[in-house]
This record gives C-alpha cells, sequence and structure tokens, in this order.
C-alpha cells in the first residue's frame, strides 16, 4: 500500500477528531517521500487547462488534455502533448465523468491529475478514486475538501479554531418547517446557500419572510442540479460588506503560510467579475489579522496544497468573518502571482511531488498593485446574461511583463451553452492601485470581438467609475452605481461615432470590392487619385433602433470627404484606413480632432474600438418593420427563453390560471438558472412541445396564454 493510500485511509476515518486525525497525517510524514512527476494529466478545459500546461512544460513535465466533442478543436486539446476525447457535450456526460478521466490517466501512464477549478477539483469522491489508484490529486487530501465542501461542518470547524463566523443555521434537519422557523430566528434578510456550493450556484437572497420559500425552492432545485445536493444552510445577509479572501499554501511537513488577501467585491448573480490584490483600504493590522486567520483554518483542516479561505468583511469597521474555503486553485490567483512574484501552479506541482513549501511567511513580500477582469460572453444590460455562439473576432491585448492574457479560445471557435461564457482573464500589475487601474483601462480598450456581446465596455466604466477608484467597494457595488454603469448615453451615437461608421464602412467596402460600381472612387491607400471624386453616397445606420443618415462626398484630393449627418450641415473630414497587427484602423480628422480608432465590420455590422469601449452600428439596416398591434398583442401574450439553454422545467400546464411574474418555465444557460415569468394575468393556452432536457435557443416561444377577450 502506497503511503498516499495510508494517508488517506487514515485521513477519512470520520470516527477520529479532527485533533486526532491531524496528529496521525502529521505520523506520516516519515514515509513520505519525494514522488516523480513527469506527466501530468489535467481534467479541465478552456483558460485554466491552458495555464496549467504553461507551467508544466516550463517545468519539463509532458501535459496530457482530456477533451468533449464540442471541444475537439479547443486550445486546450492543442496545446497538450497528448489528448483524449471522454464524451459528449455536457459535463456530466465528460468532465464530470471521474471514471474515464481516471481510465485516461491510466491508459496515458499520467502519474498525477490536476483538476484546475470547477468540475471534479473539490470532488472528494474523485480525491480518494485517484489515491486508490495511485494517481496524484493535486489538491488537499479528502478529509479537507469533505470538511470544507460540507459548509455547516466548515463553520463548526473555524469556530472551534478560533476563526470568527457568522450567525446562522447550518443543522442536520432539513425540513421545509425546520428551515422556515431558522429563518425567523435570524430574521432578514437573510441568504440562503447550497451546502456543498461555491460560484454563487444555489445561492439566493431573501430580503422578506415572503420570499424565503420561493427562494429557497429556486436555491434547492439548481444546487441539486450543479452538486447532486439540496441540503441548504442559512446564514443572516449582511447588507452591502466587502467580499475579502486570502491565499494560503501549506505542504505535507506541516508548513503553511498565507500570501495576502485579494478584494472581490464587486459581483453580478454572487459571481465575481473584477478583483485585485492587495485590497484597497486595509490597514496593515487587519492584513495581518486576516492572514493569521486563514492560516489557522489551513492548519484546522490538515490542508495541503492552493486554496482560498473567504472573508465577509464589514464596509465601514473592517471586522471580518469567515465565509467558506475554496479547496482548489481560484480563477483570480494570477493576481496574487503577480504582487508575490510567485508561480503557485509550480508550487502545486512540486508540493504535489511531496517537497516543501519554497518559503517561510517572512520571505513573501508583497509588491504593487494587480487588477484582474474577467471577460465574459454575457450582455451586461440585460442582467448579465449569458451569450454562446461563435467568436467571429476576436483581438485581444498583447501580454507583456506586466500584463497577462489567460485564455482558452481563439478567432472563430464556439463559446459554447455547456460551459462557462468566460472568454478571458486580463491580469494586469501597477506600482500603485492607481497605475494598475489605468493600465486595466487602456488594455480593455484593445479588445474587439464580433459575434458575441461581451462585458467589456462595462468593464471600462466599472474600472473607470469614481467610487470604485476610490476604492469604495462592496458586493451592492454595481446596483447602486447603476445610474454610472449603465448610462442612457451609452445608448446614443455621436455625430462623430456616425462619421467614423459609415466612413469606415464605405472604405472598407471598397477595399473589399462588395460596393457598387459608382463608389470606386474610395480605396484604403491614402495616396489613391479617384477622378470621380464628386460623387456622394447615403448611408443609413441603425442604432438602438434608430435610423441615422450619413451622407458621404468624395473631394477633389485624396482622404477628403465632406459628410452631413441626417439634414445637418456639411463638414469636412479627412479619413483613410491602414491594417495593423491588431487589425484595422480608421484615422479621420473632423474639425480639430483627429482619431485613431479600431474598425470591423461583419454581418451588416460596423465595429467601431476606441477608450470607452466597442461601438456596433448595423448597416445596411436589414428589413426592420414595426410591429402591428397584432403582433405586439402576441408578444404579450407568450413567454420565451431569454437565452440559448436547455429546457430545465415547465411550471404551468394548459388551462392553468396566472398571475403577472409568476414563474412558468426555468431554463439552464452556462451553469446559471433562469426563471421565466409570466407578462400579465391570463390563462395559459398552450404549452410548446418542448420537454425537460432539450436543448432550446434564444427567442424560442415556450408558454403562450389566451387573448384577453
Amino acid at each position: 500500500m502506497s503511503y498516499l493510500h495510508k494517508f488517506t485511509r487514515i485521513c477519512t476515518d470520520l470516527n477520529l477528531n479532527y485533533a486526532v486525525r491531524f496528529n496521525h497525517a502529521q505520523q506520516l510524514k516519515s514515509e513520505i517521500q519525494r514522488r516523480h512527476i513527469d506527466k501530468v494529466l489535467i481534467a479541465n478545459r478552456g483558460e485554466i487547462a491552458c495555464r496549467v500546461m504553461r507551467t508544466a512544460k516550463k517545468l519539463g513535465i509532458r501535459t496530457v488534455a482530456v477533451f468533449s466533442d464540442a471541444d475537439k478543436h479547443a486550445m486546450h486539446v492543442e496545446m497538450a502533448d497528448e489528448a483524449y476525447h471522454i464524451g459528449p457535450a455536457p459535463s456530466s456526460q465528460s468532465y464530470l465523468n471521474a471514471a474515464k478521466i481516471l481510465e485516461v490517466a491510466k491508459k496515458s501512464n499520467s502519474q498525477a491529475i490536476h483538476p484546475g477549478y470547477g468540475f471534479l477539483s473539490e470532488n472528494v469522491e474523485f480525491c480518494e478514486k485517484c489515491a486508490q489508484e495511485d494517481v496524484i490529486f493535486i489538491g488537499p487530501p479528502p478529509p479537507a475538501i469533505r470538511d470544507m465542501g460540507i459548509k455547516s461542518t466548515s463553520k463548526a470547524i473555524m469556530s472551534s479554531a478560533g476563526v470568527p463566523i457568522v450567525r446562522g443555521y447550518h443543522g442536520e434537519d432539513q425540513s421545509i418547517e425546520r428551515l422556515q422557523a431558522e429563518a425567523q430566528k435570524i430574521g432578514f434578510p437573510l441568504m440562503i446557500k447550497a451546502v456543498r456550493g461555491g460560484g454563487g450556484k444555489g445561492m439566493r437572497i431573501a430580503m422578506t419572510e415572503a420570499e424565503f420559500l420561493p427562494q429557497l425552492e429556486s436555491a434547492k432545485r439548481e444546487s441539486l442540479k450543479s452538486f447532486g445536493d439540496d441540503n441548504m444552510l442559512l446564514e443572516q445577509y449582511i447588507t452591502d460588506p466587502r467580499h475579502v479572501e486570502v491565499q494560503v499554501f501549506a505542504d505535507m511537513h506541516g508548513n503553511a503560510v498565507h500570501l495576502f488577501e485579494r478584494d472581490c467585491s464587486v459581483q453580478r448573480r454572487h459571481q465575481k467579475i473584477i478583483e485585485e490584490a492587495p485590497a484597497p483600504g486595509l490597514s496593515e493590522e487587519t492584513r495581518k489579522s486576516l492572514g493569521e486567520a486563514a492560516v489557522r483554518a489551513a492548519k484546522a483542516v490538515g490542508y495541503v496544497g492552493a486554496g482560498t479561505v473567504e472573508f465577509i468583511l464589514h464596509r465601514q469597521t473592517h471586522e471580518f468573518h469567515f465565509m467558506e474555503m475554496n479547496t482548489r486553485l481560484q480563477v483570480e490567483h494570477p493576481i496574487t502571482e503577480m504582487i508575490t512574484g510567485t508561480d503557485l501552479v509550480e508550487w502545486q506541482l512540486r508540493i504535489a511531488a511531496g517537497e516543501p513549501l519554497p518559503v517561510a511567511q517572512e520571505d513573501i513580500v508583497r509588491r504593487g498593485h494587480a487588477v484582474e477582469c474577467r471577460i465574459y460572453a454575457e450582455e451586461p444590460g440585460a442582467g448579465f446574461l449569458p451569450r454562446a455562439g461563435t467568436l467571429h473576432r476576436l483581438t485581444q491585448p498583447t501580454p507583456e511583463d506586466n500584463v497577462r492574457v489567460e485564455t482558452g479560445v481563439r478567432e472563430g471557435q464556439e463559446v459554447s451553452v455547456h460551459y462557462d461564457p468566460m472568454i478571458a482573464k486580463l491580469v494586469v500589475w501597477g506600482r500603485d492601485r492607481t497605475e494598475a487601474l489605468a493600465k486595466t483601462r487602456r488594455k480593455l480598450s484593445e479588445y474587439q470581438v464580433a459575434g458575441l456581446e461581451t462585458n467589456v465596455n462595462f468593464l471600462l466604466r466599472l474600472s473607470g467609475a469614481s467610487a470604485f477608484v476610490s476604492g469604495d467597494v462592496h458586493t451592492g457595488f454595481i446596483p447602486q452605481h447603476e445610474a454610472e454603469l449603465f448610462p442612457q448615453s451609452s445608448k446614443q451615437l455621436s455625430s462623430e461615432q456616425a462619421v467614423q461608421a459609415a466612413l469606415g464602412y464605405l472604405i472598407k467596402s471598397q477595399n473589399d470590392a462588395v460596393t457598387n460600381d459608382s463608389w470606386k472612387g474610395i480605396s484604403v491607400a491614402p495616396t489613391a487619385w479617384r477622378p470621380n471624386y464628386n460623387l456622394q453616397k447615403t448611408v443609413t445606420l441603425k442604432f438602438d433602433g434608430k435610423d441615422i443618415k450619413v451622407t458621404v462626398k468624395a473631394e477633389n484630393s485624396p482622404k477628403s470627404y465632406s459628410v452631413k449627418v441626417n439634414d445637418g450641415e456639411w463638414s469636412p473630414v479627412e479619413a483613410y484606413v491602414k491594417s495593423t497587427e491588431q487589425g484595422l484602423r480608421l484615422i479621420s480628422k473632423l474639425g480639430d480632432k483627429t482619431s485613431n480608432v479600431g474598425l470591423m465590420t461583419h454581418d451588416h455590422e460596423v465595429h467601431i474600438y476606441d477608450e470607452n469601449g466597442q461601438t456596433v452600428v448595423q448597416v445596411p439596416p436589414p428589413k426592420y418593420q414595426a410591429l402591428s398591434g397584432d403582433d405586439a398583442a402576441s408578444s404579450a401574450n407568450s413567454a420565451s427563453s431569454p437565452t440559448p439553454g436547455v429546457l430545465e422545467r415547465i411550471l404551468v400546464n394548459a388551462g392553468d390560471t396566472v398571475v403577472k411574474g409568476q414563474p412558468l418555465f426555468v431554463v439552464i444557460a452556462m451553469k446559471m438558472e433562469y426563471v421565466v415569468r409570466s407578462p400579465r394575468d391570463g390563462v395559459v393556452a398552450t404549452i410548446a412541445s418542448f420537454k425537460q432536457g432539450d436543448a432550446i435557443g434564444k427567442g424560442a416561444q415556450v408558454v403562450s396564454l389566451k387573448e384577453d377577450s
């Protein structure tokens, strides 16, 4: 029997108390021998699989990828030394298929499995199976995963270790009656959390007692779908706190350190969207206390490897409470690497091989400030709904010494409905927070994406918002600053943008030889001579449902035009398009201002990229028709899917009487649950022929209501 198997058997003996289990683990140190790892299987996909591969290759370790039907052409598959197909697109049949992944590990002679984050990374049964097969699981021992994965257990352990916890109910009695009674004791607002949850899944907030049961049922459904367990815990909901987490690392020799804290307060749908390290505005005393509490937490469970201890921090007093421990590498680990000069994946691989931590606590020095932005395919203006489809164009910032772009997709690939809609992580370091934020905004403005809407424009506004720049961050930041983050001006096309879109479209069209012969006078070449200089053309743009007419007339010298917007005055403009490594640029001079903006045309759209992000206008417009009275009534009589996804549940039947806002059906898209509600009071007329588990497209009508008589 290997030492790892003995280690697992002793540690998983649940009849031993935590102190005894830890002592037994300590006694096994004498058996720890350095384990050789020369091939590692990455049981994940996307940017984290690519991230692990880069470090493994740096260390001379061969890498093995696994992939589903949807990922056969994915970046992580091409990066690996070997790759194996493991099943259909749904993660339950591929990336969560523990038996298949272990089979591939044995077939490929991989000594170790790196689980990344998500999927099997915190699956205690998978960790135990790895031990039984003598495959090194690059992560903590099974008891630590089990204890920290069950939130009620983790709270008890932390309380015993002297780590402050939030008041709540973590009991085994999960009857609705008991949960409702405990909720009344704790009071509202109240947080409902899946016991085995994470990443915002199975988490709901009940602001009042009337909201409790509907929110509880929704959380249970999502938790059962995501984790196979619908047990819940209840906690006092601290209004608008800060979410601060501490990176910890421990080895098999009893050493544990922290690598300072990260602030992850600004979230949407209870999921992080922008993170920074260190957390702004904390005293050194608070930083020290957070770090020490996190190390106590790690030692209390005999932790090994990379982990993150998450705390709720009161916005004003900076008093903190333990929230949970993630027993894996986190999405936002690069910002910790940036401020500490470390490679945490390298540490993971070395510690999994039996090596001690490379440094002591006093050797870890904090330097500068780092920011991470998560680039998602989603529509912020529609409640951050995820989007799926093809990335017809994807240009990302060029990596530099202090700029990292962590990605697992490339231009032309699909963002699948089956997985998380993350496109990339932009990670930026600066000498201080001011420099880091300025550089972040600059690099965000370099993104060019077509085919899917992204949150890049939103991140630009967020990272430049006055309260964010001042460091006044908290979990309620986005709704509090909604007016600044979702300005009405972002739905208006300026005259300058209209001119840029029209000229960019016409010049690019001429270069592609797709316009009619009457407009051959326009050329990409800035020195081109156009004998038919007196011709003009009117382009109708459509933006936010409104038409804007731009008339362009070629003048008698290269690059010179006269333009007018709608019925405005004629204005002289100089403009030309040039090609760069990052794509096309439109250089235009209007009045005394010269602009240099990114340009892309795609599928009857013109994309303009400047310091405010991406502006998309349609040209020439499709045949938009206003809804007739009958059409308008029809739209009020139906409920459709807001996003591509899988139909999880239909909650009504034909003939049912419903009220406005009543849940009609549930769609699962990209690991999130969306409840579609009735648009008005009425009676259900028909239910579409979809059945539970069917894939449905955005806009698919599922329920229709009888017309009012």
